[in-house]
């Protein structure tokens, strides 16, 4: 039951990723394409914006659809985790924790499947036990948090600073 239980999670959670993903690259189901995603790449100071925004759909898209088969798993759930960080600090953080209000709840669990599937691994019903792929552990959890780390550092630290709000005060004669 497990490893059925390890298959719906890993289908539901990497084929939702895999549509936002889509969206970001292909425009589908209302998503902006990569023209709409760049610009809005751009609107959070990351840069250079073209790069960062292939980036991102890649390991949404890319991720999502390795997490879905059970391949790759550790690296599609690096994947899918940095960009649910890069979302909370750009995005959600100073919306507070509800989604209703824009906050970072929904990424918060995904974060939180992604480190238990880095934890289990995919499970018996995944293409990575299939081809018999196994990484070693718990080296290949650390290697992967030191990336995520670098990966989220290096998109962070390419953001423009924010430009200060001016504030406009009335003359006084």
């Amino acid at each position: 039951m497990i490893a059925l239980g390890l298959l719906i999670l890993r289908l539901v959670v990497g084929l939702t990723i895999a549509g936002h993903g889509a969206q970001k690259l292909f425009g589908w189901w209302g998503g902006p394409g990569m023209t709409g995603w760049t610009q809005m790449v751009a609107k959070l100071r990351i840069r250079p914006a073209h790069p960062w925004a292939w980036v991102a759909a890649l390991a949404e898209f890319g991720g999502g659809v390795l997490l879905a088969l059970g391949l790759l798993t550790p690296l599609a759930a690096v994947a899918i985790a940095g960009s649910m960080i890069i979302a909370i600090v750009t995005v959600h953080l100073p919306r507070g924790f509800w989604v209703t209000k824009g906050g970072y709840e929904y990424n918060l669990v995904v974060l939180a499947v992604m480190a238990a599937l880095s934890l289990t691994g995919a499970g018996t019903y995944s293409l990575d036990q299939l081809l018999r792929i196994h990484f070693p552990q718990p080296l290949t959890v650390i290697v992967a948090t030191i990336a995520l780390i670098a990966g989220v550092t290096a998109t962070l630290v390419t953001r423009s600073p924010q430009q200060a709000q001016t504030e406009t005060k009335p003359q006084t004669t």
